[in-house]
């Protein structure tokens, strides 16, 4: 049976809007200076009105508090990430919803990056189209452990108990859960993919014929049904060959990727 539909936000772009950005998956970490490059030079050289981000910025957010712990290596860099955000909020619209990696950045993170929460999913109205955006992992039905943990982890006891603990044993559970990831990664077993009947059914519900989402990490376009497409965008990886960096822009034309210089 397919789950319920969640609540669907609608955002409708102001009319001033030509072009608009959507990525995600960046796993922004101190250790991949590559794709913090990358990323860099793309908010300070995009054309784009207006960028959402669809989750997963942060190779991992352990909470708000830790952006002014200067005694903290991860909390500095995490810092600098939020100053560049923070001057491309002030030249463009910036919209941000959680991913499985930094589903604990709150309120204090949004307004110290000058950005704009969204919650999963949001149906955008822009250029004549409803296109509807998730980050993705609610839709990979078929990892039943993982949407166990998503449920849990989503709760507000949950997050309440993980943010009173010292900063230091959150930061060694993050890498202890990145570590078991990337385990998993190496051992070949496959990852669950986005169910497509569940993702029909949001696209109904949205009255959208397009859904766009990260977290897969398997760029592609998938027909669901007649009239109905999803959309895969690539994860960020300044270091492999070639460089994976792509950005889907919208515009009077349509959707189409593009490579940032």
């Amino acid at each position: 049976m397919t789950p319920a539909v969640p609540p669907i936000q609608e955002l409708a772009a102001p009319a001033h809007w030509r072009t608009v950005d959507v990525i995600s998956d960046l796993h922004l970490q101190a250790s991949e200076p590559a794709t913090v490059a990358a990323w860099q030079r793309y908010l300070q050289t995009t054309p784009a009105d207006a960028l959402f981000i669809l989750g997963d910025l942060f190779e991992v957010w352990v909470g708000d508090d830790a952006i002014g712990d200067t005694r903290d290596a991860d909390s500095r860099f995490e810092a600098q990430c939020c100053a560049l955000l923070r001057a491309a909020a002030q030249r463009m619209a910036v919209f941000y919803m959680h991913g499985n990696r930094d589903f604990l950045a709150g309120p204090a993170f949004l307004a110290h990056c000058g950005t704009t929460g969204l919650t999963d999913p949001t149906v955008l109205e822009f250029a004549g189209r409803r296109t509807l955006l998730s980050h993705g992992d609610a839709l990979c039905l078929d990892d039943v452990d993982y949407q166990r943990f998503r449920r849990l982890a989503r709760s507000a006891a949950w997050q309440r108990d993980f943010l009173a603990q010292p900063l230091a044993t959150r930061r060694a559970q993050a890498r202890a859960m990145r570590n078991e990831s990337e385990a998993r990664k190496h051992s070949g077993q496959p990852y669950a993919d986005v169910d497509g009947p569940a993702a029909a059914a949001w696209l109904r519900a949205a009255r959208a014929d397009t859904l766009v989402h990260g977290h897969t990490h398997r760029l592609a376009e998938h027909a669901l049904a007649p009239g109905l497409r999803r959309l895969v965008l690539s994860d960020w990886d300044g270091a492999a060959q070639p460089p994976r960096a792509e950005v889907l822009r919208l515009d009077a034309a349509g959707l189409h990727r593009v490579v940032p210089d």
